[in-house]
């Protein structure tokens, strides 16, 4: 017995098809981005939250080495990217998901002209890659305050107490 791929891997984009994807979503497109290392309820809550303000979603997710110069720990990410990226398909609330190498998102937003740009809320506006660009081309920039706080860092050490 053969077994299809699962239909969410046909949102997962990589980079070079981020452009022509993007624009053959509804708008307004909103685009968020971060690790999405080890899925939590404070995630996806932020995520749901993101989603709600525009028509679709694009999730940038930083790469493996991307994540690993971040400082977050020797042992970051816990999952690969190929992983992460099947995860984050895997919401209904996402419609595309890419990732980049850099250590900014900045060329997948200029490659996908999101009309909504998001991040969590300790990110202060001013401090968000891309939100002079997106303001420049007449979008909205968003710092979505936590309800949960919860953090991937913090699970990880609960984990290695137990």
């Amino acid at each position: 017995m053969s077994y299809a791929s699962p239909d969410f891997e046909a949102k997962i984009c990589p980079p070079e098809q981020l452009a022509g994807r993007a624009a053959a979503l509804p708008r307004p497109l909103v685009f968020t981005n971060g690790c999405f290392d080890i899925l939590h309820r404070g995630h996806v809550t932020y995520l749901a939250q993101a989603a709600a303000l525009g028509a679709t979603m694009v999730v940038a997710l930083n790469s493996d080495a991307s994540v690993k110069r971040q400082g977050k720990g020797d042992d970051r990410p816990v999952n690969a990217l190929a992983d992460r990226l099947a995860v984050m398909a895997a919401l209904g609330c996402v419609s595309l998901v890419t990732w980049f190498d850099e250590d900014t998102p900045l060329q997948r937003i200029l490659d996908c002209r999101p009309d909504i740009l998001v991040k969590g809320g300790d990110w202060p506006v001013e401090r968000i890659v891309g939100a002079t660009e997106v303001k420049g081309w007449g979008g909205t920039v968003h710092s979505i305050p936590f309800i949960h706080q919860k953090s991937t860092t913090a699970l990880l050490e609960k984990i290695r107490r137990l």
